[in-house]
């Protein structure tokens, strides 16, 4: 969930062939950016934005096949130097599909008021089939604005070519009551395949996941999500794929 996620996963790194320090205010002034992007929309605007984008993909022309499943992710994070490292697991369990399984480690650092830098690594098996992805993430927030945006690399098991994803989400956390320790939150996420893993494969836009929910701080150190999840998988020349899950997701900081 969205909120779950630690302030440097909720990350794109250039980290080309430029020196450190143009590198640094390259990536501080694109972060800049973002922030002063956020803050010029209103609670309102951006309210209705999230709740077109969840409701307008709902009601899509296209025939749908829908199933149903169930989201588990648990994580583990801890202040490492100057930044914050998290490994993370999910388990989906899917109804007449192929279940997922993942491991995912970050380290992330901020770079701006509001704004953090991470970088990871990633091994999933979906079924049989074993994947591995590198990742780069900006994360983004002010007031109760969220956003990340976020790249992967992908290497699938038995395709030709790594692909390449843009990871593009925004959304909301609304604490509720005092102390603050309950959030309402929402976010809708956008997948934009760049370059598929095959020469056939679809690229474009071939997905919108969206989640309402609630999370909850049992203490300073351990906090809880729960949600439903939409995710929707537009298929060239099928029947577009969606699935609906309870999402539980369980952070522990140490």
């Amino acid at each position: 969930m969205e909120s779950r996620t630690p302030p440097f996963v909720d990350d794109a790194d250039p980290g080309f062939l430029m020196d450190r320090s143009a590198a640094v205010r390259l990536t501080q002034t694109a972060a800049e950016r973002h922030v002063w992007l956020l803050e010029g929309l209103s609670m309102r605007r951006y309210a209705w934005l999230i709740a077109a984008a969840m409701a307008g993909h709902a009601t899509a022309a296209h025939a749908s096949d829908d199933i149903f499943e169930l989201w588990v992710n648990p994580s583990v994070e801890a202040d490492i130097g100057r930044g914050r490292a998290e490994l993370e697991t999910a388990h989906r369990i899917r109804d007449g599909r192929d279940d997922t399984h993942y491991l995912r480690l970050w380290y992330g650092q901020p770079i701006a008021r509001g704004v953090t830098l991470a970088g990871g690594v990633e091994q999933r098996f979906t079924g049989s089939v074993e994947e591995r992805r590198l990742l780069q993430q900006l994360s983004y927030r002010s007031g109760i604005l969220r956003g990340r945006t976020r790249i992967e690399q992908r290497f699938v098991e038995g395709d030709a070519k790594m692909g390449v994803r843009l990871r593009q989400r925004i959304g909301m956390s609304i604490p509720i009551g005092r102390p603050r320790r309950l959030a309402l939150v929402a976010n809708a996420e956008g997948f934009i395949m760049l370059r598929a893993t095959t020469a056939l494969g679809q690229t474009g836009l071939t997905g919108l996941r969206t989640v309402i929910g609630v999370d909850y701080a049992v203490s300073d150190r351990i906090g809880i999500g729960l949600g439903y999840l939409r995710a929707h998988e537009f298929r060239r020349g099928a029947a577009d794929r969606v699935g609906h899950a309870p999402l539980l997701s369980i952070a522990w900081s140490i």
